[in-house]
């Protein structure tokens, strides 16, 4: 069994998860009826979830104690890379959905409240901020998890070595649980394809596959062009390995969690891989989990603008300009309201004059194609995080003379 245990980890991870995802969706088309299959996704799933939280608060809090100031300077320019490419995103989204028009075809409205504008959410990022900190944990709320962390790694500064130490030695713990949890990738994957393939089959693309085509167009232009252009522009290097590797070890197992923050294990673990500094990484994967949203803000656009296209509004430039800023603002805030993307599109609607009633439509079509829309969503979000995470740091050496590798061999 030992030995077993072995060649299995001598296989690459990578490739245990495409192993994974080629048997999920073989069984999704041929053996349907397997649904047993389905509780590997919802057991893999609900571990990430489970972790994470307490992941994050314990490093975060380690991290910020034990700090010397070397890490932690970068996040600024993290946070420009942000917000400034949630925004590159939206404007892509609004030049997508002129070249490529798309309409919709109304469902039930979805049951779920929309915020009634930018100062709900941005009530909502602040309330969910000074929430306790044991509920935080409890209720993944990163918001609250990042601000009492901070608060509490801050207050600890002065606390004596030993106790740094121990904080230290409990992160190391959980970062190893952790790497257990992620050993399973490859049968959480198996079986959260198979959910995928069974439940839905191909009936998604035939009646929305226009949508879906422009939505999965844009967010692809937005990681393999615009995001890599960021990237090159930062670093004067070739942004495409880094890029690529980011894609392939985050993107992939996002893709199918469809949870940034479950995805936020994966993202630590791959920013170690890179040999990123630990103090600046450990603060910037959950915040780009709240606040990094460059699939969001696509979304939110163009399934504004199909709307608009399907009502027969008439919209000018100014006004497709001041949408990318509402949507680039909003998905900033999407991880702070029940729903996410889709449940901030109404917010977005208003500035035509779309009604609620009709916006929540739009959200109920959202829904729809949301197994794909949310998986590339998540997909572009959580890969970024580690994209713009490690660009931060390569900037600062880049401004310093250091020598660095955009990936480590």
């Amino acid at each position: 069994m030992k030995e077993l245990f072995k060649k299995w980890d001598s296989i690459s991870l990578i490739k245990r998860i495409v192993a994974g995802l080629i048997i999920g969706a073989v069984l999704g088309v041929v053996l349907p009826q397997l649904t047993v299959l389905k509780i590997l996704g919802s057991l893999f799933t609900g571990a990430l979830k489970a972790v994470a939280p307490v992941l994050v608060f314990v490093l975060v809090m380690s991290s910020l104690a034990s700090a010397k100031g070397e890490g932690t300077g970068n996040m600024k320019t993290v946070i420009f890379l942000y917000i400034f490419s949630t925004l590159i995103a939206a404007i892509a989204a609004v030049i997508f959905s002129f070249a490529f028009p798309t309409q919709l075809v109304f469902t039930d409205a979805a049951e779920s409240a929309a915020p009634s504008g930018v100062g709900q959410v941005i009530q909502t990022v602040l309330l969910n901020a000074v929430s306790n900190p044991i509920g935080s944990i409890v209720n993944a709320n990163y918001i609250g998890v990042l601000t009492w962390a901070a608060i509490f790694g801050i207050a600890l500064k002065k606390a004596s070595e030993t106790t740094k130490t121990m904080l230290s030695n409990l992160a190391d713990a959980i970062a190893q649980a952790v790497h257990w949890v992620i050993s399973f990738a490859p049968f959480g994957i198996l079986g959260l394809v198979f959910e995928t393939v069974s439940t839905n089959g191909l009936d998604i693309f035939v009646n929305y596959g226009k949508l879906i085509l422009v939505l999965v167009s844009c967010m692809l232009f937005i990681a393999l062009i615009t995001n890599p252009l960021i990237v090159f522009f930062a670093t004067k290097k070739n942004p495409y390995p880094l890029v690529f590797t980011c894609i392939k070890e985050s993107g992939i197992t996002a893709f199918f969690t469809r949870s940034s923050a479950a995805n936020i294990p994966m993202n630590m673990a791959l920013c170690e891989k890179l040999g990123l500094n630990e103090d600046n990484y450990s603060v910037s994967i959950p915040l780009g989990a709240t606040i990094n949203m460059n699939g969001a803000a696509v979304t939110i656009t163009v399934m504004t603008l199909a709307a608009v296209n399907t009502l027969g509004i008439s919209i000018d430039i100014p006004s497709a300009i001041i949408l990318s800023i509402i949507a680039s603002i909003s998905a900033c805030g999407a991880s702070g309201v029940a729903g996410g993307s889709l449940l901030l599109i109404p917010l977005a609607c208003s500035l035509f004059g779309i009604s609620n009633d009709i916006a929540m439509q739009v959200v109920g079509v959202g829904f729809i194609i949301g197994v794909i829309q949310d998986s590339v969503e998540t997909a572009l979000n959580s890969s970024a995080d580690v994209l713009f995470t490690a660009t931060a740091e390569y900037y600062r050496k880049r401004k310093n003379g250091e020598a660095f590798e955009m990936v480590k061999k």
